[in-house]
């Protein structure tokens, strides 16, 4: 069934505050609401001055050019689309985005060979259909440096995800939801049928 998304998002804090992005209408696309990503950027704190950034299924860049647009000292952007790359480098050249950087890969070849804890905050925002959040993952965990964070919207709650209900594995071709042993759930929502999370490293307090 396809979907329809909203013509344009705007940002919502920092440098750029309140700039329209334009959105395209593309299968599988599913831009962050801005009340979710209000709520997200209260919790990493509104500056991101000095971190480095992986938003790794970018679509519309609602995420990436939100983190640059609050100081990031550089954000990574990856998306395979060759229409949303397109419209990505548009928005970096408007906005004059320096600290952006838009490529066009697989993001999972791509994030594969990434160096380990790189990045301070990274965002996964794969499309639901498929198997790509579990795979996207497992090659993400390790990239988060050690005082970092990891954002992830999914289709399911994490704690759903994570019983690796036989279902639910068979659902992903066998594939088994990857441990997050050493992590924790900081904080969690629902918006509709979106749940997002942000996850630390370390034991829960």
């Amino acid at each position: 069934m396809h979907r329809s998304v909203p013509h344009q998002i705007r940002i919502i804090g920092g440098e750029w505050k309140r700039t329209p992005l334009p959105v395209l209408d593309l299968d599988g696309l599913r831009p962050t609401p801005d009340r979710v990503r209000e709520t997200l950027f209260n919790w990493l704190g509104q500056d991101l001055a000095g971190q480095t950034c992986l938003d790794l299924f970018a679509g519309s860049g609602a995420l990436g050019m939100e983190a640059a647009s609050r100081g990031a000292a550089q954000v990574m952007m990856v998306e395979r689309n060759v229409r949303a790359v397109k419209q990505l480098r548009a928005n970096q050249e408007r906005l004059g985005a320096s600290t952006v950087q838009v490529i066009e890969a697989d993001a999972l070849r791509l994030a594969a060979g990434l160096r380990p804890e790189s990045f301070d905050v990274v965002f996964l925002d794969p499309p639901f259909e498929g198997d790509l959040l579990v795979r996207a993952l497992a090659l993400c965990l390790p990239l988060v440096s050690a005082h970092g964070a990891l954002y992830i919207e999914s289709a399911q709650s994490l704690e759903r995800l994570a019983a690796n209900e036989p279902e639910d594995v068979a659902a992903r071709g066998g594939r088994a939801f990857p441990s997050l042993q050493g992590w924790h759930v900081t904080r969690q929502g629902r918006a509709g049928a979106v749940h997002y999370h942000l996850l630390r490293r370390g034991n829960k307090e």
